[in-house]
């Protein structure tokens, strides 16, 4: 086909100087031997319609180019569009080997009457080896874009089969997660429900200190729940003398009767935190401040605990003492001064069974 739409290049010039020829050597023929004026006509005639065929295959190779142009866009679709292509080519072929007959034809014909322009003619066909060669240049263009597509085209599917390798590698971990998330969520289920036992063995704790220290609500005791444990504070009008560690009467009472429900209770860490207010301390002991007299405050409390509940573990007791740096409120007046002299007896359930579960 390329080598047609060259062919018929050249001819565009070609063919005006042949009707140029054909009349002066009509003329000539019409001097010699008298040929008619009528097939001079069907002459021209035969001419112009290879001119009309030339212009057909023009447009057609045109068309061919734009279709050249858009190839590199029409993936899907290449296969068929070359195998058109070559027919088509081959269909030009034909025709360009049609023409070439009929030119020779045409050739021996007028070759009497073409000696003196053999020159010009020489030329002509020097054009028509250039036409060849660039139509030769052309084809190898085109046959190195289909390489150079044929490699693209591989490497496409070399992605493609990656991005499929990768799909699969991404539906595997979504699966893994999913089941991962299937776990998280039956542990955290588990974790729910051990927590909320522990809630209620928290307020079952609670209810039971309260009970058990009832007779001691009106002497500055109070007992709530928080942050996953129960506060037992007990201020210490209820459990020191001032400036003192020696626990009062109504103090030992109290202790007594919570050392019987933490005795009963095995699976309870025990806190004790004393505190003080701002005041500074004002004895002559070895105790030199707030800080050595809220120590020593917790540690009566657990000695206290200990020898009225036998049952209790030491190992499941701490002591610590916080001095005046942990107020419950502001030391600005006598009232909250007494509210933050207080002891806390801070109890926590085990957390074995919920930490086994989150790991």
């Amino acid at each position: 086909m390329y080598f047609f739409a060259k062919m018929t290049k050249e001819h565009k010039n070609y063919i005006p100087m042949k009707k140029t020829l054909l009349a002066a050597g009509l003329m000539a023929l019409m001097s010699a031997s008298c040929v008619s004026l009528s097939e001079m006509e069907r002459k021209e005639a035969e001419l112009e319609q290879r001119n009309k065929e030339y212009n057909l295959t023009r447009q057609e190779l045109f068309e061919l180019k734009e279709e050249n142009t858009n190839l590199s866009r029409q993936n899907q679709t290449l296969t068929n569009e070359m195998a058109d292509m070559v027919a088509e080519r081959d269909r030009n072929t034909a025709t360009i080997d049609s023409l070439s007959r009929i030119v020779e034809n045409m050739q021996q014909r007028y070759d009497t009457t073409m000696e003196n322009y053999m020159q010009e003619i020489t030329g002509k066909t020097r054009d028509l080896n250039r036409a060849q060669n660039m139509l030769t240049a052309r084809t190898k263009e085109l046959n190195d874009k289909e390489a150079a597509f044929r490699q693209k085209e591989t490497a496409f599917l070399q992605k493609e089969t990656e991005l499929q390798q990768r799909t699969a590698t991404l539906e595997r971990q979504q699966n893994d997660l999913l089941a991962r998330q299937k776990t998280l969520e039956q542990q955290e289920a588990a974790t729910r429900a051990q927590l909320e036992a522990k809630e209620r063995e928290l307020e079952n704790i609670r209810t039971s200190v309260t009970r058990a220290l009832t007779g001691f609500a009106d002497k500055g005791l109070n007992v709530e729940t928080k942050d996953g444990k129960v506060y037992v504070s007990m201020e210490n009008k209820l459990l020191f003398p001032s400036a003192s560690w020696t626990v009062s009467k109504d103090g030992v009472n109290a202790i007594k009767e919570l050392a019987k429900v933490l005795q009963a209770d095995s699976t309870l860490n025990i806190m004790v935190e004393g505190h003080t207010d701002n005041d500074a301390y004002r004895g002559s002991t070895a105790v030199k401040d707030n800080w050595d007299l809220s120590v020593m405050r917790a540690t009566a409390i657990v000695k206290l605990l200990i020898q009225h509940g036998p049952g209790i573990n030491p190992a499941r007791i701490e002591a610590c003492g916080h001095g005046e740096f942990a107020p419950k409120v502001a030391n600005d007046s006598p009232a909250n001064k007494a509210i933050n002299r207080r002891t806390e007896i801070i109890l926590t359930p085990k957390l074995t069974d919920i930490m086994k579960i989150v790991e």
